[in-house]
């Protein structure tokens, strides 16, 4: 599939999409929200690829915010619709995605591209990159999931500091909230993603579909995420992945695991 904002790179079980808008400094925007829902469609179904890693071109932006364009002139219906569409095909989406998905934040994530980088199941960063939600200096707030998956990650004063004050953060400062998980030189981000991902790769496809579904619970309402991680713990013994996991354990062998089951 031909994509105009995006691009895909397939390395053994691994997939980099690339947000590629450049001289927008890879702003979001409804086109590129549908892309890379498409494109998240297409990688679910590809039985090779393992994780997904999520980028954005060049060495200034990871994704500098939504495109202000685009809604500048929008009333309450169409902000609202905006928002839940948005969570709909992309964030919600990438949070309960199968596979696991790595955002790779190389400058800046501002406002919806911090709010992507969130809906992935972790993030790495380079040293240059610089976080921050601020939509309230444009009479806003965060739309795509901001106000709810900062508040899970850094906790509430800290998120009701980032999102009231708009400050941006350095990504020292993020690791040391449990933003990210790693700060590397921009040179080496992608090829420590890349490692870090293949790590995750040779392990059950399986078990790790069902480990995202079981910690996602913890944060559901009206769901008891220890009910959810017993009935996912039990299927896991009906899988291919775990009759070759205890076998290559029993025979001291290295378990090789095939496609998702």
């Amino acid at each position: 599939m031909e994509f105009e904002n995006i691009l895909i790179e397939k390395e053994e079980k691994l997939a980099v999409i690339t947000i590629n808008r450049p001289t927008k400094l890879n702003a979001l925007n409804k086109p590129t929200i549908k892309e890379l829902h498409k494109a998240l469609v297409e990688l679910e179904e590809d039985h090779d690829i393992r994780v997904v890693i999520i980028t954005g071109s060049g060495e200034k932006a990871f994704v500098a915010g939504a495109d202000i364009k685009e809604f500048s002139d929008f009333n309450l219906k169409e902000g609202a619709t905006l928002a839940a569409k948005g969570q709909e095909l992309l964030f919600d989406y990438i949070q309960n995605y199968n596979k696991p998905v790595i955002a790779a934040v190389n400058g800046f994530a501002l406002g919806g591209g911090l709010e992507l980088a969130m809906a992935s199941h972790f993030r790495t960063a380079s040293t240059n990159a610089k976080m921050g939600l601020p939509e309230v200096t444009l009479g806003l707030i965060p739309g795509y999931g901001g106000t709810q998956r900062l508040t899970q990650l850094v906790g509430k004063g800290r998120a009701m500091e980032m999102i009231m004050s708009a400050e941006m953060i350095t990504a020292e400062t993020a690791l040391a909230y449990g933003l990210v998980n790693h700060v590397v030189e921009q040179a080496e981000l992608l090829p420590f993603t890349k490692k870090l991902a293949s790590k995750i790769a040779n392990n059950s496809a399986s078990a790790i579909m069902r480990a995202i579904k079981a910690i996602n619970a913890n944060f559901k309402e009206n769901v008891n995420g220890y009910h959810e991680e017993i009935k996912f713990f039990g299927e896991c013994f009906e899988t291919e992945d775990f009759k070759e996991g205890t076998t290559a354990f029993l025979e001291k062998r290295k378990p090789n695991f095939k496609d998702h089951n």
